[in-house]
């Protein structure tokens, strides 16, 4: 159990480091408008938080610095709470009072925004899509050969691809084709998607398609493949400008880790409400082992359907972040819902 003491010194310290990136040492503290003890005070107690395990000596300095154990600490029991400033509210109101109708550009933009009020590197992952069902689909022509097939679903998502025509397939066909699809196909999840397409579409097109089984092969080239969430990125080298990261084998591990998708959804994805913090080991990834992350969920219609969240290094401004994320998902669910309710 801490002293009230200890628990005043290790928040200072904590403060300071945040600020300053710099080893803290007991002078300093001592000058602390709020600070009445001793150099000596402070240093002897500095020196009892770090045998608790609590700071960390760095080898080149005579301060100290929070262990990820203080961090933890801090974060669970002397965090105070955080008031947006009237331009962070603005910036935020800013972009949800423009008219945009489309999901993804809302949840783009979150991320950008985000980026730019901390400084950090953010990450949203977008609705689930095994989740969404198909609204609307449509295969629009480029050329003879080629063609974008597009499939908007009712969280107001839309997701595109490029593929290639059948050799005879005429305007009319796919016209034909695009109308059987729909007809068929409106309110399946996309996780069903292939499978309807095969076992009760497929029948359909076999009567009205002249060349089917190059139809069918097209079917499964533009429907087939439907990632569980998009990753939208805002600052996404934001982090790199930390002190932290002037170690080049750092900066690799960490650009690696932010171009893998796999890892990037298990370390942000979270299924529970409120706010989330993991700091440096606990997020399970060496590459990532001075960073933490601070996620908050949102949803669309009252369910659970994605994840905004900051990557920073340990010494992040956690009040802040957690009190801008908290701000952002709140607004997201809102914009999101009336999206998915005028959808």
């Amino acid at each position: 159990m801490l002293t009230e003491r200890q628990l005043f010194i290790l928040q200072a310290i904590i403060d300071d480091y945040i600020r300053s990136a710099e080893p803290v040492g007991s002078r300093s503290v001592s000058k602390r408008e709020d600070v009445s003890y001793s150099p000596a005070t402070i240093r002897n107690e500095m020196a009892d938080l770090e045998e608790l395990g609590f700071l960390e000596k760095p080898h080149s300095s005579a301060g100290r610095i929070p262990s990820q154990k203080g961090y933890r600490y801090y974060v669970d029991h002397l965090l105070l709470p955080h008031s947006l400033s009237k331009q962070e509210v603005t910036n935020i109101k800013s972009l949800f009072t423009e008219k945009i109708f489309e999901t993804e550009k809302v949840i783009q933009q979150s991320a950008q925004i985000l980026s730019s009020l901390t400084n950090y590197t953010s990450i949203v992952l977008g609705p689930e899509m095994l989740e969404a069902k198909v609204k609307h689909m449509q295969i629009v022509p480029v050329s003879n050969e080629t063609a974008v097939a597009i499939i908007v679903t009712n969280t107001g998502h839309v997701e595109n691809q490029t593929i290639t025509i059948p050799k005879g397939m005429s305007l009319s066909d796919l016209e034909i084709m695009v109308n059987i699809l729909n007809e068929r196909l409106q309110g399946v999840p996309l996780i069903q998607l292939s499978s309807k397409i095969f076992s009760e579409v497929s029948e359909v097109l076999k009567v009205h398609m002249r060349n089917y089984v190059q139809v069918m092969s097209m079917l499964n080239e533009s429907f087939n493949k439907h990632s569980h969430e998009k990753i939208f990125y805002g600052g996404k080298t934001n982090i790199l400008t930390q002190p932290e990261f002037r170690d080049i084998e750092k900066v690799r591990l960490l650009l690696n880790v932010l171009e893998q998708e796999d890892t990037i959804h298990q370390l942000f994805r979270s299924k529970s409400s409120g706010i989330t913090v993991k700091i440096g080991h606990e997020n399970q990834n060496e590459a990532i082992e001075n960073c933490s992350i601070i996620t908050a969920s949102y949803s669309i219609g009252g369910k659970h359907m994605g994840t905004v969240g900051v990557l920073g290094p340990t010494r992040m401004e956690y009040p802040r972040v957690i009190g801008l994320l908290d701000y952002i998902s709140k607004d997201l669910t809102k914009v999101l819902t009336q999206l998915y309710q005028r959808g």
